[in-house]
């Protein structure tokens, strides 16, 4: 039980690595005074470009998928891998390095959801592929496909902890979008330019 204690606050502790903040520093950038002052992908493709931005979206990807391939790799019981993608991303969301005011946790949830159900991932993509193109907004992409995921899971996996973790997951990244919500209410979010 020791290891899977390690390897959960080595999951927290990864996930808390503010990639986007550490790449836009080393362009002379400080991200959380820019765009929308979010740390995350989006901010930093709008504000930085599209390979700074492609770059944050690689690195909080795999903040959330090498967790979870190495509990799976361990061959730990769904219990621990579900706490291990859990741990990943709420570092994200919540990391210790910035005073616990992280990103949106997009980009880790899909590293999470690629280690756990990569046939979910696929199908939550389709659905936020079809969303930004159709409407042109990535916050509502996000919302849409993170509100698809515990059902996905539900249908492919059919197990209940990896639910459970996919149900806390996907509501945290509509809390974290709450702002983007109002936005898209009142007609203000930003659309996304290619």
């Amino acid at each position: 039980m020791t290891s899977e204690i390690v390897l959960i606050i080595g999951a927290y502790l990864l996930g808390s690595i503010p990639t986007g903040l550490l790449l836009a520093k080393a362009v002379g950038v400080d991200i959380r005074t820019t765009g929308s002052g979010n740390i995350g992908a989006t901010n930093v493709y709008r504000t930085l470009g599209r390979r700074v931005g492609i770059m944050t979206l690689i690195g909080d990807c795999l903040k959330g998928l090498i967790p979870v391939l190495i509990a799976r790799h361990l061959q730990l019981p769904e219990i621990w891998v579900a706490a291990t993608g859990l741990a990943a991303f709420l570092g994200h969301v919540y990391t210790v390095f910035l005073r616990f005011k992280g990103g949106k946790g997009v980009a880790t949830a899909l590293g999470v959801f690629i280690g756990i159900s990569p046939l979910s991932v696929l199908a939550a993509l389709a659905i936020f592929v079809f969303t930004l193109i159709k409407w042109r907004y990535v916050s509502l992409a996000s919302i849409t496909a993170a509100a698809a995921i515990p059902f996905l899971v539900a249908l492919i996996e059919k197990k209940g902890l990896l639910i459970t973790m996919s149900v806390i997951i996907a509501a945290l990244v509509v809390f974290k979008h709450r702002e983007n919500i109002r936005r898209l209410r009142s007609g203000t979010e930003n659309v996304f330019k290619r």
